[in-house]
């Protein structure tokens, strides 16, 4: 038996079928990866960062929005919700996963997840600190960058010194909320210190009122600078570093070129915005199927004075 079809039943035969091979197509698409970024601070002291972490992730090709999705959970340096951010992140099942800002949101992404790779930036030995066992026999799921940035205080007040050198009495400033940076600074600060000649007096600050109230009491006996931690809390009030030094007239000397953006006196620590750079470079490795495995990556130090 012959069947014979008419043009427009042709036509529409093919028609019908075009309109559905899209939808077959866009059902045949691999879903868009996603990473999850896991941060202590506010995304107001990030830009830089995180357009570093962006510049990575597209030398391996993944642009945000594009062929990449970035879910940001920020901590606004409130503790006691990294753990349920971290959780967040697990439960919507990313990816990789990017620590960062301080160690507390290392830890509570390790204690998430023991599947899900997990990238940090640590500014001291990740043996040390505790979230990998070994660098010589990687294994579990973290990976990252370690730049040594707390090694860096007897160079930080050598520097100092070198700007003020009449200078006898010192205070630094750390967070309480982030211990190994207070540890690290009470353990190296005061021998590096004396080996200068120079007094260092560690002052602790977890809030901006902490701040203002600690340079108020200056007036009454200023020292004769001030050396502003590692941290990420510390970072974001930069500005507020900067103008109360200025306005108490105290040579600083701070981590990060940031400070030196907004009016700084001096800064000297790692490139951070390129080691966010080389973060990023790490996940998009990771999202092709690369293994993670914990490395050793040291960004370049710098130095920055305002002018």
């Amino acid at each position: 038996m012959t069947v014979t079809i008419g043009r427009r039943e042709l036509l529409a035969a093919f028609g019908g079928a075009a309109a559905a091979w899209p939808v077959a197509a866009r059902a045949q698409q691999p879903a868009m990866p996603v990473i999850g970024f896991l941060d202590t601070r506010s995304p107001d002291a990030m830009a830089d960062r995180l357009r570093g972490f962006r510049h990575g992730l597209a030398e391996t090709g993944y642009v945000e929005g594009d062929n990449v999705t970035i879910l940001y959970r920020w901590a606004e340096n409130n503790m006691d919700r990294v753990p349920e951010l971290a959780a967040d992140l697990v439960r919507r099942q990313v990816g990789v996963m990017q620590a960062g800002g301080n160690t507390a949101a290392i830890f509570a992404a390790k204690a998430a997840t023991a599947t899900i790779p997990i990238l940090f930036i640590a500014p001291e030995d990740p043996v040390r600190l505790g979230p990998v066992t070994s660098l010589a026999r990687p294994d579990g799921n973290l990976t990252g960058i370690n730049f040594f940035n707390r090694e860096l205080v007897a160079k930080q007040l050598e520097l100092l010194h070198e700007l003020v050198p009449r200078a006898a009495r010192v205070v630094s400033f750390v967070n309480p909320a982030n211990a190994p940076s207070v540890e690290s600074m009470e353990r190296d600060a005061p021998s590096a210190a004396r080996a200068m000649g120079l007094q260092i007096q560690i002052l602790r600050v977890s809030a901006s009122q902490e701040i203002d109230a600690a340079f108020a009491t200056f007036a009454r006996q200023p020292p004769d600078a001030i050396f502003v931690g590692n941290d990420g809390f510390l970072n974001s009030r930069r500005v507020q570093f900067v103008q109360q030094a200025a306005h108490h007239r105290l040579p600083a000397m701070y981590n990060g070129r940031e400070f030196c953006e907004v009016g700084g006196l001096m800064s000297y620590g790692t490139d951070i915005p390129d080691a966010f750079r080389q973060a990023g470079v790490y996940a998009g490795r990771i999202l092709k199927g690369a293994k993670p495995s914990p490395k050793s990556v040291y960004a370049q130090g710098v130095t920055a004075k305002a002018a």
